[in-house]
């Protein structure tokens, strides 16, 4: 541990790719996570902000609150035991470890995707560092500016490249608006393309949303979704179409659905069900309750993408599951189960379909 801060202490950020082999990724053993001098010293590499993704591989049991201050990006531990959610400051969760099988499998897994998109690894590193320690709604400019920088980056374009050209399908009501009493109900729309965010989706979206923050009468919001799945992230054909960063970073703080979300608490509940992928997993999981079918599956493939969660998932998933727990699903881009996210508590309860 000594020798890897000693390493980022003494390497300059332009040369600590080229002795890291290429891949900016540096993976610790934290053998003794109880001595003092271990803490210190990875204390001291998380807080020189190394523009690399650190992964901690620990042996299982509890993670010693010391560590909570210098936490990894993603922690591992081999076996399926409980690990103890570490709180990286008073009141914000921290980074509960992820229980894998075969840690070198998974670091194998961590390592080609970082190797793929090095670029979107490094920012959704430093940005899950950031996030944790912002309110909710800095924390959504703050992913907002990282997504849109990573819109002009390569591994975006070399991704569009490969997407090619792809038709954008209109629908008719992308939400369904549905009052009764004090009860709410929006129900995303778009079954024909499984609930694919698009722009007209998040106005809709934004525009019920504020509407019902303004009326004293409305009790309670459910967020559901028609057709087999309760959203299979953002609209494929619309990525690219912004025509320059900083505009895009305007329109998504302007009109953010995650926003009005934050800004009406207590009042709102999300039912899922079958994917829930990308905006579909982010959204939801700034309410206040998650309900979820135990066909729901949940994925972040943003990464594969050159880019970084931008629906809010930086701020909604972390703070349901962890800053690890986050960093893990959003590199890897590996689904979750229902199961899994009721005892990681990214959903609140579980109902038969």
């Amino acid at each position: 541990m000594d020798v890897a801060a000693d390493l980022v202490d003494a390497v300059l950020p332009a040369d600590l790719l080229d002795v890291l082999g290429g891949v900016p990724l540096l993976a610790l053993e934290l053998t003794d996570t109880d001595s003092p001098e271990m803490t210190a010293a990875l204390e001291r590499l998380v807080w020189a902000r190394p523009p690399v993704v650190i992964v901690g591989v620990i042996d299982g049991g509890k993670l010693p609150t010391g560590l909570a201050v210098g936490a990894p990006d993603v922690l591992l531990t081999a076996g399926p035991g409980e690990i103890a959610t570490v709180a990286a400051r008073e009141g914000t969760p921290g980074a509960g470890a992820v229980e894998v099988d075969d840690v070198g499998a998974a670091l194998a897994s961590l390592t080609a995707k970082v190797r793929a998109n090095p670029r979107a690894a490094v920012t959704l590193a430093g940005l899950l560092r950031l996030t944790t320690g912002l309110s909710p709604l800095d924390g959504l400019v703050a992913e907002s500016l990282a997504y849109s920088t990573l819109l002009a980056g390569p591994e975006f374009a070399a991704w569009l490249a490969r997407r090619g050209p792809m038709r954008h399908r209109d629908s008719a009501e992308p939400v369904r608006v549905r009052r009764v009493g004090g009860h709410l109900r929006l129900t995303l729309n778009r079954p024909e393309v499984r609930n694919a965010y698009d722009t007209a989706t998040r106005d809709a979206l934004v525009a019920a949303l504020r509407a019902a923050r303004s009326d004293r009468g409305v009790t309670e919001v459910v967020l559901d979704a028609a057709g087999p799945a309760f959203g299979s992230g953002g609209d494929l054909s619309q990525f690219g179409t912004a025509p320059d960063p900083a505009t895009a970073h305007t329109v998504r703080v302007g009109a953010s659905a995650a926003a009005e979300i934050v800004r009406f608490p207590g009042r709102v509940s999300a039912h899922v069900h079958g994917a829930c992928v990308g905006a579909g997993m982010e959204l939801p999981a700034f309410a206040d309750h998650v309900v979820a079918s135990r066909d729901a599956v949940f994925a972040l493939p943003e990464l594969a993408m050159g880019l970084v969660p931008g629906a809010g998932g930086t701020v909604s998933i972390t703070r349901r599951v962890g800053a690890s727990r986050t960093a893990w699903l959003a590199l890897t881009g590996a689904p979750l189960d229902a199961v899994t996210a009721v005892r990681w508590g990214l959903v609140d309860e579980l109902v038969e379909v």
